[in-house]
C-alpha cells in the first residue's frame, strides 16, 4: 500500500490499464474530504476524470458499506431521468488485494461541487437557491417514481415490512458499534419500534438524500442538480424514509449549535432556499400524492443518523478514520437522538 489510506495506487494504474485501458494513465489519487462513511478518492491524471468508492476502513457491517448495491443502482438509473453519475466498474479485491483489499467500484466524475457550507451560498441569488429547492425536491419525486422492474431493480429489495427490518438492521448495527452506553438513542429505538407506520407506497428509496450528496453545477440564477451521490444505503421500500431524512438535515442548521456545527449544511431560508414545508409541497405536486405526518420518519431520520455516528465514534477510537473532527462525533449522539425523540 502507498501513504493513501486504504488504497493502493500502483495496483490502481495497473488495474485500469489491463482492464479498462480507454481510462489509464499516470492517474494520481486524494481523499475526497467531508466522507465519514465509505471513503472516496479522486483519481487524476486519466483521459476522464474518475471517482473511486470503498467501504472504510475497519467497517463494521458489509450491508452497511456495499459497494455492489451502490454501483448496481447507480447503473441502473442511467438513463432515466434522475441524475446519476456513470458507472465504470465494481470489483471484488478481497482476496486479491491488488487495489483496496475490499469490493470498490469507480464511476466518471460527474461535474459540479458540493453545496455543504452557508457562505457557498455567496454564489447565487435567492432566487437561484430558490430553483435549486425545488429541483431537490422533484428529482427525489422522480426517483420515487422510477417503476424499479423497468430499470432492472425489481429484486433490489423487500417493499414488504421493510420499516420493520430497517429498524431491525439498524439495531444490529448499534450493536455492533457499541463502546458505551447510549440511554438516549436505546430510548428513540424503542419509540419507533413500538409505532411503525403502514407504508402507503413502495419504490427506490436513496436512504441518505441530502443537498450535500448531490453535485451542483452553474451560478446566480441558474444552479442544476448534476449528479445525486452516496447510493449506499439505496433498497426498495417506504420512500417517505426519503423526505424524513431529506427533513432532518434540510433543517439541522435550527438544531443545537453542537449538532448544527458538527454537520453542517447550507441550507438557510433566509439565503432563499425553500422552507422545508415547502419542499414537501413541490414534491407531492411532482409525486401527485398527499403526505401523511412525518413525525415518525423524522425521527427514523435522526436514529440512522444517530447509529452511524456512534459506529463512526468507535472506528475513531480505534484509529480507523481518515481525517479530521472525528474527536467530536462521540458527543452529538445523545443530543441528536434527544431531538429525535422531540420530533416522535
Amino acid at each position: 500500500m502507498t501513504d493513501l489510506p486504504g488504497l493502493n495506487l500502483p495496483g490502481l494504474r495497473r488495474w485500469l490499464g489491463e482492464t479498462h485501458p480507454d481510462l489509464a494513465g499516470d492517474v494520481t489519487a486524494t481523499v475526497i474530504a467531508g466522507g465519514r462513511s465509505n471513503l472516496t478518492y479522486s483519481i487524476d491524471g486519466g483521459p476522464v476524470p474518475l471517482v473511486l468508492r470503498r467501504p472504510p476502513l475497519g467497517h463494521v457491517l458489509s450491508t452497511a458499506h456495499d459497494m455492489r448495491r451502490e454501483h448496481r443502482v447507480i447503473s441502473a438509473l442511467e438513463g432515466s431521468g434522475v441524475p446519476v453519475p456513470v458507472a465504470v466498474d465494481m470489483v471484488d479485491d478481497t482476496d486479491a488485494k491488488d487495489v483496496t483489499g475490499t469490493v470498490f467500484f469507480v464511476m466518471e466524475r460527474a461535474p459540479g461541487r458540493v453545496i455543504a457550507r452557508r457562505r457557498q451560498n455567496a454564489e447565487f441569488t435567492p432566487a437561484g437557491l430558490r430553483t435549486l429547492s425545488v429541483e431537490l425536491a422533484e428529482s427525489l419525486a422522480d426517483l420515487h417514481r422510477v417503476e424499479p422492474a423497468a430499470v432492472g431493480l425489481s429484486d433490489f429489495g423487500r417493499p414488504d415490512g421493510y420499516l420493520t427490518r430497517q429498524l431491525a438492521t439498524w439495531r444490529r448495527q448499534l450493536d455492533a458499534s457499541r463502546s458505551r452506553d447510549v440511554p438516549a438513542l436505546d430510548r428513540l429505538q424503542d419509540a419507533l419500534s413500538g409505532d411503525v407506520p403502514t407504508a402507503a407506497r413502495s419504490g427506490i428509496v436513496h436512504g441518505d438524500y441530502r443537498l450535500d450528496n448531490a453535485l451542483v453545477t452553474g451560478e446566480g440564477e441558474a444552479p442544476r442538480l448534476s449528479a445525486i451521490l452516496d447510493w449506499e444505503m439505496a433498497t426498495l421500500g417506504d420512500p417517505l424514509v426519503d423526505l424524513g431524512i431529506l427533513g432532518m438535515y434540510w433543517e439541522i442548521g435550527q438544531l443545537p449549535a453542537t449538532l448544527a456545527g458538527a454537520v453542517p449544511s447550507a441550507v438557510d431560508p433566509d439565503a432563499g432556499y425553500l422552507g422545508f414545508d415547502e419542499l414537501v409541497e413541490v414534491y407531492a405536486a411532482r409525486a401527485g400524492i398527499r403526505i401523511p405526518d412525518l413525525g415518525w420518519y423524522r425521527a427514523f431520520a435522526a436514529y440512522k443518523l444517530a447509529v452511524i455516528l456512534e459506529g463512526i465514534h468507535r472506528r475513531f477510537l480505534a484509529g480507523e478514520t481518515v481525517g479530521e473532527g472525528f474527536d467530536r462525533i462521540g458527543g452529538l449522539v445523545e443530543p441528536l437522538a434527544s431531538e429525535g425523540l422531540k420530533v416522535r
